[in-house]
C-alpha cells in the first residue's frame, strides 16, 4: 500500500542542466507549500520542487474568484501571490534545503528589472536552479515576453551574466510557434527550458451571464491539457533534439509522466495532481519508477542526462 512519509530511495534518477534529480518527478510552481506539504512527504524524496513565483516585493496577486473548475482540470487566476525575494531567502528556501530537497526557484517579474532584481539576490542562494517563469497568463506583462522572441532574448542577455546558476526558461503554449520561443531562450543563455505553463481559458456564470473570475481569464491545467503538452514538447524536442526539458501538464499518474519522457522530456513536474492530492508527486514518482524497471534503456538515458529521442536517433 502506497505511504507517501516512507523515505522512499528511487534506483532511476535523471539529470536536467547537469543537476542531478533523485527521480525523474518534480514538484511544479505554485503547487508546493512548505506547510501543508511537508506534512504528506519530505521533499527531498522526488527530484525536484519547483516554488511558487518569487517577486522583488510582496504581491498580492488578483481579486477572488481566483478559481473555477472544468471539466478533467481547472482555470486559476491567483496572480503569482507571494511575500518578495527577501522573505523566500530568509523563510522558505533554508527550510526546503534544511531538509535536503533540489530546489528551483522560480522568478516572476512584471518587468526586465523586477527579473534582474530577483536574479541577483538569488544568484548566492542555495536554490540549485532558477526557473524564469515568463509564461504566467495572469500577468500580462510576463506573457508578452514569453510570447515575443526578441523581448526573451533580451530578457536572457540581461539575466544570463547575473548568475552561474543553470537557468530554466519556462514557456507558454499561448503562442502560434512555440519553436522560435524555445529558439530565443536556447540561444540567448538557457540551460533548460519548462513546459508547458497554463492555458488561456474562462467559465461563464450561467445564472449571471458573468465571468467566475475576477480577472474574466485565467490559466487552464489539469488532465484536459495533457495531450497539447505532450505535442508541444515532442515538437520542441524535434527541434532540439540534447537541450534538456522538463515537461508539465496534466501528469495524473506514473504513466502520464512516461508519455512526456517517450515525447523526448528530461523530467516531468507534477501540478494539478498535488492540488488534489498533496502526495500526488510520490505517487507518481513511485509508479514511474516501476514502469522505468520495465524499460531499461530510457532509464539508462534518463541517468546520463540523455532523452529518449536522443538516444533512438542514436540508434539509427
Amino acid at each position: 500500500m502506497f505511504d507517501s512519509t516512507k523515505p522512499y530511495e528511487f534506483k532511476h534518477s535523471t539529470i536536467v542542466a547537469g543537476v542531478p534529480w533523485k527521480s525523474p518527478i518534480g514538484a511544479a510552481s505554485g503547487t508546493y507549500n512548505f506547510e501543508a506539504c511537508s506534512v504528506f512527504y519530505n521533499p527531498a524524496t522526488i527530484g525536484a520542487v519547483s516554488t511558487k513565483g518569487v517577486s522583488p516585493v510582496p504581491w498580492s496577486g488578483n481579486p477572488a474568484p481566483r478559481t473555477a473548475e472544468t471539466p478533467a482540470g481547472t482555470v486559476n487566476s491567483v496572480g503569482l501571490q507571494n511575500p518578495g525575494v527577501d522573505h523566500y531567502l530568509e523563510d522558505d528556501l533554508p527550510r526546503l534545503k534544511a531538509m535536503g530537497a533540489t530546489v528551483v526557484s522560480n522568478v516572476a517579474g512584471h518587468s526586465d528589472d523586477d527579473y534582474a532584481q530577483v536574479v541577483e539576490k538569488l544568484a548566492q542562494s542555495q536554490a540549485d536552479m532558477l526557473e524564469i517563469n515568463v509564461s504566467c497568463p495572469n500577468v500580462a506583462s510576463g506573457t508578452s515576453v514569453g510570447s515575443d522572441p526578441v523581448a526573451l532574448a533580451r530578457l536572457m542577455k540581461r539575466l544570463r551574466p547575473l548568475t552561474d546558476k543553470p537557468l530554466i526558461v519556462k514557456l507558454t503554449p499561448n503562442v502560434t510557434d512555440i519553436v522560435s520561443i524555445a529558439r530565443a531562450a536556447i540561444e540567448n543563455g538557457a540551460d533548460a527550458i519548462s513546459m508547458i505553463n497554463t492555458f488561456v481559458g474562462m467559465r461563464i456564470d450561467t445564472r449571471t451571464g458573468k465571468p467566475i473570475l475576477a480577472n474574466v481569464t485565467g490559466g487552464v491545467s489539469g488532465p484536459a491539457v495533457h495531450p497539447m503538452a505532450v505535442a508541444l514538447v515532442y515538437k520542441v524536442r524535434q527541434a532540439f533534439p540534447h537541450f534538456p526539458i522538463i515537461a508539465m501538464g496534466g501528469t495524473m499518474t506514473g504513466e502520464d509522466a512516461l508519455e512526456f519522457l517517450y515525447a523526448g522530456a528530461n523530467a516531468v513536474e507534477v501540478g494539478s495532481a498535488a492540488l488534489i492530492d498533496p502526495a500526488a508527486p510520490v505517487r507518481i514518482a513511485v509508479e514511474l519508477e516501476s514502469l522505468l524497471d520495465e524499460r531499461p534503456e530510457l532509464a539508462t538515458a534518463l541517468r546520463s542526462g540523455k532523452n529518449w529521442i536522443e538516444i533512438t536517433a542514436e540508434e539509427k
